[in-house]
């Protein structure tokens, strides 16, 4: 059996937020489908062990902001690699509460969805949250970012909570390079490449990994350069 074939399946990329009394949490989501149209729910998988699966069964609310193509990684770094236990997630973002309480991002959203609980399926690692409509609107005009946009065009992976993540083997080259070689973040599986570069934090495309700024950071999950190998064009990436 051939488990990339679930890779062909189409996902968007959404931060979920929800609360617990007062506090705040959200993470990166992308298994989101709209269940029913009327009247109008959608569910969204959300790993046992995140700390906003808590908040959601304790407040039976959430909501979905749903992230345009232009979103820095910087933004998707924040809820898809960082824990609310260990830092405030929302400490620099520009977000209103919704009239559920519930925090709307505003920068590099094309909409909102804000949901009540119905019901919840347990899914093994994971949770299956179905909500009901109960507010939503349309932000900004641009482009909904896919999960095939993240992967192919910004360089983005999964983490190791998201719902189909799958661990592959990593076989690293630590040859030295040149202008053009590629590097990976061992952590989160980021590929820097130089023809693009990281134009989110100022670096131009052109620009080889070993002249970036000694305090340049991986733009998804905030390691140092320390943390990056050489990406072998032959070797197997983490997804």
């Amino acid at each position: 059996m051939n488990l990339k074939a679930l890779h062909k399946i189409s996902y968007g990329m959404y931060i979920l937020t929800s609360r617990q009394d007062d506090i705040f949490n959200g993470l990166i989501v992308n298994a989101v489908i709209q269940a029913t149209s009327e009247p109008a729910t959608v569910a969204v998988c959300v790993n046992h062990n995140n700390l906003t699966h808590a908040f959601i069964e304790h407040s039976k609310i959430f909501t979905l902001s749903i992230l345009s193509e232009d979103a820095p990684m910087s933004l998707i770094g924040n809820f898809g690699y960082k824990s609310g236990r260990d830092i405030d997630k929302f400490k620099g973002i520009n977000f209103r509460k919704g009239p559920n309480g519930v925090p709307i991002i505003l920068d590099s959203i094309v909409a909102f969805l804000e949901c009540e609980l119905i019901n919840q399926m347990d899914m093994g690692s994971h949770t299956l949250f179905a909500g009901k409509l109960v507010n939503g609107d349309i932000l900004s005009s641009g482009n909904p970012m896919t999960y095939a946009y993240y992967h192919d065009i910004k360089g983005g992976k999964l983490p190791k909570n998201a719902p189909h993540y799958m661990a592959e083997e990593s076989h690293i080259n630590a040859k030295a390079g040149n202008a053009r070689d590629k590097y990976m973040c061992t952590v989160c599986g980021y590929i820097y490449d130089p023809e693009k570069g990281d134009p989110d934090a100022g670096i131009k495309p052109g620009t080889r990994f070993a002249d970036l700024p000694d305090d340049w950071v991986c733009p998804v999950c905030g390691v140092t350069k320390d943390f990056f190998k050489k990406h072998d064009k032959g070797q197997r990436q983490l997804s």
